[in-house]
């Protein structure tokens, strides 16, 4: 989690655009975005010169030499951040949107794996995007704003590994953690049912999946990519995985552009789900413009394991979905359509890690009952982790579970394990501050080790239950279907008991009553 300090400085750098006349939050994130990408573009450059170095292996920066934009030439080491955030502010404004913007939008990538150079995949994100910032004072402001915002980053991330004991998977990811806090200004947060999951709650999912360097990983809903970027970090952070990929020069490749694939209709959610990703590494994502549920999205038997949160917006027209995922569910609501989706998009073996709505858990429509009856009975359900309504405050107080399944097309559900989260490590109520309450241990430490989770009671945070019980429960997959609740007796005193107390609190109430009385007639 970003610290106070950076909060304040990034809450001044949302009010000086706001001061500064550009107002609708997702321009505004997009145009941080933006500015945050350039400075990564020079920060990276220079630790990949600093690595080849060390290396005695040849470097070529993506900012050497001439460059040709428009119809003028400049030096490239111009566009470095580095060197024109120390350039007046009308010059640096010229600059920036002359050049430097559109060179981005252009922008040739040096790929250490390949000996030649090709286009990046970032420009084919960039191709509509336009630079909105409209004065020069307020660009000077943004960017002195983000170094400052920078040098703390990089301050509070030398101080969390410095802590001894730190889980090299919970290294923490500053830049990650601000782009969230930059997103949960939006305002229109929630639209259309889709809630930015907390990076908590990605990354415990994450760590629940355990992924491999062979798997092909995907989110059809990617939004701003943070269950891929979870899913890229954690491989990234594990010593045994990270040898594996970074170690041997097929899987690097295909870690940094095949391994990670995203679909989102939302243009600008897009870019930036783009540059999270390559921002974090993975230089040539699969990030496409894509409506998961209509026909246009073909992939079927192809991913290892989904990653998703996607939208719960309600109805769609029949028109618009993918035959093959109607005849799984005939229904327009998109949160069981999904389910159907991610089935469809798994090879079989594959794994998927899914939040839905507590209605796809107990609803009782034929296309509820049927995608609940297809996971169970075609399929392997493996755990249903109930989660509080809180966890997608300040947005919305929609209740969720996390369903996690194996694609068998032939079955195999024995026993589903049950898990009743209760706290997630934050409040519960819009302020969503930090608590010590949190569930996210436990769940993660017993999933992965199901086998000892078989004497538990019902009356326990988790427990199994049998398939059997669970078709004849209509393929109920709520936990308040089986969880039991004990009850501890409360011993009260005898009723006799109980007036006579009640008669002689009378008593003395009426006594003192009597003495004030007394001392106001005097």
């Amino acid at each position: 989690m970003i610290n106070g300090e950076i909060k304040n400085k990034v809450d001044a750098l949302w009010n000086d655009f706001a001061a500064g006349g550009l107002t609708n939050p997702l321009e505004v994130i997009e145009q941080i975005t933006y500015l945050m990408f350039i400075h990564e573009l020079d920060s990276s450059d220079n630790i990949h010169r600093t690595g080849s170095e060390m290396l005695g292996i040849p470097f070529k920066s993506i900012f050497e030499g001439k460059k040709v934009i428009g119809n003028q030439e400049i030096d490239g080491r111009k566009l470095k951040w580095s060197v024109f955030r120390d350039l007046p502010a009308q010059q640096m404004f010229d600059l920036i949107s002359n050049c430097v913007f559109p060179f981005i939008k252009d922008l040739p990538r040096y790929e250490e794996s390949m000996d030649e150079t090709q286009d990046s995949a970032y420009s084919k994100y960039m191709g509509d995007a336009v630079f909105k910032i409209p004065s020069a004072e307020l660009l000077s402001k943004a960017v002195d704003s983000l170094d400052s915002i920078y040098e703390t980053m990089d301050k509070v991330q030398k101080d969390e590994l410095a802590q001894e004991n730190k889980d090299r998977n919970d290294k923490p990811d500053v830049q990650g953690d601000l782009y969230e806090y930059l997103l949960s200004k939006l305002s229109t947060a929630g639209r259309n049912g889709q809630f930015r999951t907390p990076r908590h709650i990605i990354k415990m999912m994450v760590k629940l999946m355990n992924p491999t360097p062979d798997d092909k990983i995907a989110d059809p809903a990617c939004g701003t990519s943070g269950f891929l970027v979870a899913a890229a970090e954690y491989l990234k952070n594990n010593p045994e995985t990270e040898k594996e990929i970074f170690f041997n020069r097929e899987k690097r490749n295909y870690y940094k552009s095949d391994m990670f694939t995203g679909y989102d209709m939302d243009g600008t959610m897009l870019r930036i789900g783009a540059m999270n990703m390559m921002t974090h590494g993975i230089t040539n994502p699969n990030i496409q413009y894509r409506d998961s549920l209509s026909d246009k999205n073909a992939d079927h038997d192809e991913y290892s394991l989904i990653l998703a949160n996607p939208p719960f917006k309600g109805s769609l027209d029949y028109d618009t979905v993918s035959d093959s995922l109607l005849k799984v569910c005939k229904t327009k609501k998109t949160e069981l359509l999904f389910l159907a989706l991610f089935l469809r998009m798994l090879k079989v073996g594959g794994r998927c890690a899914c939040i839905v709505p507590d209605g796809v858990l107990f609803g009782s429509s034929r296309a509820h009952k049927a995608i609940r009856k297809q996971l169970v009975e075609e399929n392997r359900l493996e755990a249903v982790i109930s989660m509080p309504s809180g966890v997608f405050k300040p947005y919305a107080g929609v209740s969720t579970a996390i369903l996690i399944f194996t694609k068998t097309n032939h079955g195999g559900t024995d026993k589903v394990w049950f898990y009743d989260m209760t706290a997630d490590g934050y409040s519960l109520d819009d302020k969503r501050t930090k608590v010590d309450e949190d569930d996210i241990p436990d769940i993660i430490e017993r999933f992965n080790n199901l086998d000892e989770e078989t004497d538990r009671k019902r009356t326990e945070k988790s427990f199994f239950v049998d398939k059997k019980e669970i078709v004849d429960n209509g393929y109920d997959l709520s936990i308040n279907r089986y969880k039991e609740i004990e009850y501890v007796p409360v011993k009260y005193p005898p009723t006799e008991d109980i007036l006579a107390e009640i008669m002689k609190l009378d008593d003395e109430a009426n006594k003192n009553l009597q003495e004030l009385k007394n001392m106001l007639e005097k």
